[in-house]
């Protein structure tokens, strides 16, 4: 018998980051996730909104042309497909300017994603489409029927609130932040930052999780799942582009901790493995095939860092 594919819904922006000269590519971090949660070969529902506009139009025909499902992504005949404008710095990081009120701060909860929620076997979430109470309300609607949920916290400054991210964090069952961001949520919460351990065991206990990701950049990921604290290192790769680069880790881990029997070790080498890969591309959404990135995995073994 056929096993089950994977269900994974995506919750959030979906748009066109435009970078130095016009040049423009599919992005959002939710919809990174998903794209790469299909390509590890997940049944996979963007929930989303753009604008019934030529931009719009040209993003839906891209999804299917990945032959991705656009089933969740609402057509808004009042507010504009987003547009982020990006520029580079010396470093090679992208800077954002997020445009406001576009489709995606405006998506309404419809009955099809509710009932495909009763089933999936996880709902992805971030901070920034909940800058407006529309959306905001509706993905609060969403999760309640949710049974699996996975907080990217992803912080775009001034696009957050605190109050905000601590009701999600209260519905969470796997929680992902950076070091920047573990230092601010525990800080926020009135604790002295002592150490990456103590504050992640401060946040298990506040929020009833029992799941937390850090990611910690050259320095590698924390994965920590009740008493278990795993560390691993990232793969020395020739770094082609960081834009969507945590996108994609999040999606290797969730492809490995979603299938069944999956060990700790082999979900991190899943997530270490996908960030590289990416990595070592240009763009957030690169067109690759789920053989090429296996054949990549298997030749960089990358094992735990003891702690």
């Amino acid at each position: 018998m056929k096993e089950k594919r994977t269900t994974i819904a995506c919750f959030g922006e979906v748009l066109w980051d435009i970078f130095p000269g016009g040049h423009r590519r599919a992005g959002g971090a939710p919809f990174n996730v998903a794209y790469h949660l299909f390509k590890m070969g997940a049944d996979v529902t963007m929930i989303s909104s753009v604008g019934d506009d030529e931009l719009g139009h040209e993003l839906l025909h891209k999804i299917k042309e990945w032959q991705m499902s656009v089933a969740g992504i609402q057509i808004s005949k009042v507010h504009p497909t987003s547009t982020v404008i990006a520029t580079m710095d010396e470093n090679n990081d992208a800077q954002y300017d997020i445009v406001q009120d576009v489709a995606w701060d405006f998506i309404e909860v419809i009955p099809e994603s509710k009932q495909l929620l009763t089933t999936a076997d996880a709902l992805v979430f971030g901070t920034l489409a909940t800058r407006n109470k529309r959306s905001k309300n509706t993905l609060f609607e969403l999760i309640e029927a949710s049974k699996f949920n996975v907080f990217d916290i992803n912080l775009r400054p001034p696009y957050y609130d605190v109050h905000v991210i601590k009701e999600l964090l209260h519905k969470t069952q796997v929680a992902k932040f950076n070091k920047a961001e573990l230092r601010m949520m525990v800080e926020f919460l009135g604790k002295e930052y002592s150490s990456e351990k103590d504050c992640v065991r401060y946040l298990q206990d506040t929020f009833g999780m029992q799941e937390v990701i850090i990611s910690k950049g050259s320095k590698g990921a924390l994965y920590v799942n009740g008493d278990d604290f795993y560390l691993y290192p990232t793969i020395p790769i020739e770094v082609k582009d960081t834009v969507g680069s945590g996108d994609s880790f999040l999606a290797g881990f969730l492809s490995k901790r979603l299938e069944k029997g999956a060990s700790p070790d082999q979900v991190m080498r899943q997530a270490v493995s996908l960030g590289a890969f990416i990595t070592a591309r240009e763009g957030a959404c690169p067109e690759y095939t789920l053989e090429e990135f296996v054949g990549f995995r298997d030749n960089h073994q990358v094992a735990a860092i003891p702690l």
